[in-house]
């Protein structure tokens, strides 16, 4: 069982984040957020997908006053992605943002920081701090007595320093980088620092396989370590593959239980089907199931339903025939090319009577 870092606790629209709240999964738009058509049937299917919160980028003033349009539209809280302008912070409250990503030290003079929080505590907006390597303020790039990671929670503290001293604390940070290990001891070091949120995240990982290994590895990393309190797995992709690869993550630590949980086991010289084919249908065949359910396929009709007893239904492989089971017994023989429908009425017939 992991334990959860504690750390204060607010909404983002009807999402509760921090407090030992269930670790949320976000997502971000790679849509023109001014094309309000395009960015709403892109966060339709976030949202069919399990995303659970979204971030918009706002480039100008017509993408603020679209925001408007879109989270009329939309079941999800919307985040306000912001740089440097302000007023664009500004529009996007008064178009019913739920939450902004802005760094207070890199919006101009104070008084435009205090225009900006005084609107976001009257609405109970949350203000994302998010710390980028490849963004870091000159004076921290120039110091060469500290470590990266050193410098990603400077720059953090900078910023938040700022909130706090005009008392607002509905405060979550990140400190991303594209370096594994320097993303990990960033999080590890700020962890210890303050009592805020956390939202978890590899910048610039890259295309799907590689980008799903090094995510993995930094996510997974701190959320057994018990950090964080939301993520995104940033992915050039389709970002319905990082809402997918979030809850993978989140459901191999078990801390959530989210659609179907496929075990398969590795292809070997015993295996008389074709299990990664067979894999590949069942894990489209049965991939909007929206409960939760773990589904085997293995490839031994010996030692498969035994290798995957904790399994609720499964298939295991044989010589033009296979095995469908449940919880390890055998329940049904059928021949190879009725596996799947058999499989899919007995996990139907379960569900609906459940």
């Amino acid at each position: 069982m992991i334990k959860q870092r504690k750390s204060i606790g607010f909404k983002i629209g009807s999402v509760e984040i921090g407090n030992n709240a269930p670790i949320s999964v976000q997502s971000m738009c790679n849509t023109d957020t001014r094309d309000i058509k395009k960015t709403v049937r892109q966060i339709e299917e976030l949202t069919d997908a399990g995303c659970e919160i979204i971030r918009l980028a706002v480039l100008d003033n017509d993408a603020a006053f679209a925001i408007k349009d879109i989270v009329k539209q939309v079941k999800i809280p919307v985040i306000a992605d912001i740089h440097f302008d302000y007023k664009l912070a500004i529009q996007a409250i008064n178009s019913g943002v739920q939450a902004l990503r802005l760094n207070p030290g890199n919006i101009g003079k104070r008084e435009n920081v205090e225009a900006v929080v005084k609107l976001a505590k009257q609405q109970k907006i949350p203000i994302r701090i998010g710390v980028n390597a490849g963004s870091l303020e000159k004076k921290l790039v120039d110091n060469n007595e500290l470590s990266l990671s050193e410098k990603l929670v400077e720059s953090a503290l900078s910023h938040i320093k700022i909130l706090e001293d005009l008392d607002f604390g509905l405060i979550k940070v990140s400190l991303k980088s594209s370096d594994v290990l320097t993303t990990i001891d960033a999080y590890r070091l700020i962890a210890e620092k303050i009592p805020y949120p956390l939202h978890l995240g590899v910048t610039e990982t890259g295309t799907l396989k590689g980008g799903l290994v090094k995510s993995a590895v930094g996510i997974g990393t701190l959320l057994a370590e018990g950090i964080g309190d939301t993520i995104r797995v940033s992915l050039t992709e389709d970002p319905v593959e990082e809402v997918l690869a979030g809850y993978e993550i989140l459901k191999s630590l078990n801390l959530r239980k989210h659609g179907v949980n496929f075990i398969s086991c590795p292809t070997c010289g015993r295996t008389q089907i074709d299990l990664i084919s067979l894999a590949k249908q069942v894990e489209e065949r049965f991939k909007n199931i929206d409960k939760p359910i773990t589904i085997a396929v293995m490839g031994c009709a010996v030692n498969g339903p035994g290798e995957a007893r904790e399994a609720d239904f499964g298939i295991a492989g044989g010589i033009g025939e296979g095995l469908i089971f449940k919880k390890g017994q055998i329940i049904a023989k059928v021949k190879e090319e009725k596996l799947l429908d058999r499989l899919e009425t007995e996990i139907k017939n379960h569900l609906f009577n459940s």
